[in-house]
């Protein structure tokens, strides 16, 4: 996109932005009509399309009698950098905002401890991970960024799909990987792979060409991009997930009155479980649908072989996580975090950060 086109969109954004403040101000009859200009998550995907796009475009408006009249936009079609969401956000150029952690942790690395590589290899313990750390994202966003936290979404399981056999993560050494962040790379280096940053849209490419022989990204997304017409194999062990964190800017929020942000906050919460709960179903989906199981609802079928995670796998996993992904998010994000990590996540993961 043009700059003239991204200042374009940072204007329309900005006066929306103002149209809303000014929607909150005493003037305002009591039954007025408010305009809520919102950007949400990747657009093409499940979680907008079946849940962030309807909830706003249609259920809001719909609920408070059209009181509320809002508008989204996804954030890779906003004209919005990714990394520049959360000081946006705290500008109120973006009064409500989506921001991918793994996005926003070149810059704030702390946000991102959640979402490392390793940390959650299951839905089960993703779930336990972000309620220990939620009042942690809570302040941090507040603090630094005058941001009111309203949700954390997660997209599907980021899983291996590879060309070739491989029994477990120990195969890997050798093999070309393809990444999408600092931790995932630092992981598979450690595994003796080679990693390659590549964007989503590209993988599928770099994999007919050679480029790449492993790929780590969603069950189902993979599934989307033909990975299961390329690749023979897919582990089921998340790598990672794909975190957000959707939230508001404070004096923007606390315009509006009192009994619509109570309105929005529960079904906000509703909307955030309903997003859990699909992707939790997606993630087997994507699994059964590469490898041509009666299961597969939504996406087409393959023949590909699922590699169960072993023992092994797990072994490894926490070995990786202990000397290699948390020393290297310490070494990135400081002292901070690694008490951050110790006070809200050793206690529930049984793994300590290093001190720097």
């Amino acid at each position: 996109m043009s700059e003239r086109h991204s200042l374009a969109y940072l204007a329309a954004w900005m006066l929306g932005a103002l149209i809303l403040l000014a929607s909150g101000m005493p003037q305002a009859q009591p039954q007025d009509p408010i305009s809520l200009r919102l950007v949400g998550g990747l657009g093409g995907v499940s979680q907008y399309m079946r849940f962030e796009e309807p909830f706003w475009r249609d259920h809001i408006p719909a609920l408070t009698g059209g009181r509320l009249q809002t508008s989204i936009q996804a954030s890779d079609r906003s004209g919005i950098r990714g990394q520049e969401m959360l000081q946006l956000m705290r500008l109120g150029v973006v009064p409500f905002g989506t921001a991918l952690l793994a996005v926003v942790s070149n810059e704030e690395p702390e946000f991102h401890a959640i979402d490392l590589p390793a940390v959650s290899p299951d839905m089960a313990t993703l779930r336990r991970t972000v309620a220990h750390y939620r009042p942690h994202l809570r302040a941090l966003l507040a603090e630094r960024y005058d941001t009111e936290l309203l949700a954390v979404y997660t997209y599907p399981a980021q899983v291996l799909f590879c060309r070739q056999g491989f029994r477990g993560l120990s195969d890997l050494a050798g093999r070309r990987v393809r990444t999408s962040s600092v931790g995932q790379s630092e992981m598979m280096t450690a595994l003796g792979a080679v990693p390659v940053v590549i964007p989503f849209a590209a993988s599928a490419a770099a994999m007919r060409a050679g480029v790449v022989e492993c790929a780590i990204t969603g069950t189902l997304s993979g599934n989307a991009i033909g990975l299961h017409e390329i690749t023979t194999h897919v582990h089921d062990f998340a790598v990672t997930w794909g975190l957000s964190v959707f939230g508001a800017n404070r004096a923007a929020w606390n315009a509006l009155p009192e009994e619509l942000r109570a309105t929005l906050r529960r079904e906000i919460t509703a909307l955030e479980q309903r997003v859990w709960d699909a992707v939790e179903q997606e993630t087997g989906d994507g699994l059964a649908c590469n490898a041509g199981r009666p299961g597969c609802a939504n996406g087409r079928r393959g023949t590909m072989t699922v590699v169960p995670a072993t023992e092994a796998d797990q072994a490894l996993r926490r070995r990786l996580l202990t000397e290699t992904v948390l020393p290297g998010w310490v070494r990135r994000c400081g002292q901070d975090c690694a008490e951050a990590w110790n006070r809200f996540l050793a206690p529930g993961l049984g793994v300590q950060a290093p001190a720097e």
